[in-house]
């Protein structure tokens, strides 16, 4: 059986801030559907040269009562990256919570504003433990 990734779609309840996050991870909009009749938008956003593995954010135009839920069900996106504490910085600088933050250079999550968790893993080998991550300590859960 043949069987090929097409992308991970996730609700979103405010398109315009989850556009912007996923903007700061790296990320920008390779398509978009409006449906009028439907009356919801589909925009898939990707990595840069690596649109086959875009994540797909519905949003319905008449509001989704059920969003933002803390809902595990879902699980995580995953990036690797090519500075982990450049990036958890650049997030940081924008008000985003890092939720575990690098301490071991590798590995850290942080949420959309839809509660969508991210996983975020260092190219590579682990970077060098630094402060501040090293004795940050993790907020919330992930």
């Amino acid at each position: 059986m043949d069987m090929r990734y097409l992308h991970t779609m996730v609700r979103v309840k405010d398109l315009e801030k989850t556009m912007a996050f996923f903007t700061l991870l790296g990320l920008r909009q390779i398509r978009r559907m409006d449906s009028e009749s439907g009356r919801f938008s589909l925009i898939f956003m990707a990595p840069e040269g690596q649109e086959e593995c875009p994540v797909e954010l519905t949003y319905n135009w008449d509001g989704d009562d059920g969003l933002p839920s803390d809902s595990r069900h879902f699980g995580h996106l995953a990036y690797e990256v090519e500075d982990i504490y450049d990036l958890c910085q650049t997030l940081m600088d924008n008000g985003v919570v890092i939720n575990r933050p690098p301490r071991d250079g590798h590995m850290a999550f942080v949420r959309s504003p839809d509660n969508i968790s991210i996983e975020l893993l260092q190219k590579g080998e682990a970077l060098a433990p630094t402060e501040p991550w090293a004795s940050m300590e993790s907020v919330g859960h992930w």
